[in-house]
């Protein structure tokens, strides 16, 4: 029994349940966590003006010797201090979050391209394989051998008398001792003519005995 009156039926949401989800976008919630930041500077930029007002407004009530008034403006600026102290440890505590999600989507990033590699690497290496490339390398060397024995028979020479011209020129050797044979063979004897020796004597030879001859008889006749 209800005794505080009829029950209120429940009334269905008008939220839907993705509008509630938080969303999990790093580079969206980046972008709300600075935007956040940039309210909180100005709401910051608004009491610190507010503060130089204040302390504007304590001065001049000194000035006038309004000390209660004085006292009343330096209590409100102390509040707005305050205000101002919390503002920095909410910059302070979302600008960590900016870096710490700035710094986790970049690894969400590389870890992706990382896996995206990996899976990559490993679907090359199936397409591949050891034996695959085993085989390849063996027909790679298959065919250079076959290449290589092709240019080695198209270099070779197409004489047919190549095979015996070490017999021809043995036999061309043969012919060449027979004809030098054959010419001394049939070349006539000739006599080798020697010079004549003069029977006469040197005229310098002469003329020195003829001196000494006349020396003889000159000592003869001085005996």
């Amino acid at each position: 029994m209800n005794w505080f009156g009829k029950k209120k039926t429940a009334q269905p949401s008008t939220v839907s349940a993705s509008s509630t989800r938080q969303s999990t976008n790093p580079q969206s919630t980046i972008v709300t966590l600075r935007e956040s930041i940039k309210t909180q500077e100005k709401r910051e930029e608004h009491l610190e003006n507010k503060i130089e007002a204040l302390v504007r407004e304590a001065k001049a009530k000194m000035a006038k010797g309004d000390k209660k008034g004085a006292l009343f403006a330096m209590k409100r600026k102390k509040m707005y201090e305050g205000e101002v102290d919390k503002i920095q440890n909410v910059k302070m505590t979302l600008e960590t979050q900016v870096i710490n999600l700035e710094s986790a989507a970049q690894n969400a990033e590389t870890y992706k391209a990382m896996k995206a590699g990996t899976s990559t690497m490993a679907k090359i290496r199936t397409d591949v394989g050891i034996e695959k490339v085993d085989d390849i390398m063996d027909e790679i060397q298959e065919e250079m051998q076959l290449a290589q024995e092709i240019n080695t028979a198209i270099a070779q020479p197409v004489d047919p008398l190549l095979t015996d011209e070490d017999d021809l020129l043995a036999e061309l050797n043969e012919l060449e001792a027979n004809d030098l044979e054959s010419e001394l063979l049939k070349a006539p004897a000739t006599p080798v003519s020697l010079p004549n020796v003069p029977n006469n004597k040197l005229p310098a030879l002469a003329k020195k005995e003829e001196e000494d001859l006349k020396k003889l008889e000159a000592e003869l006749a001085a005996l």
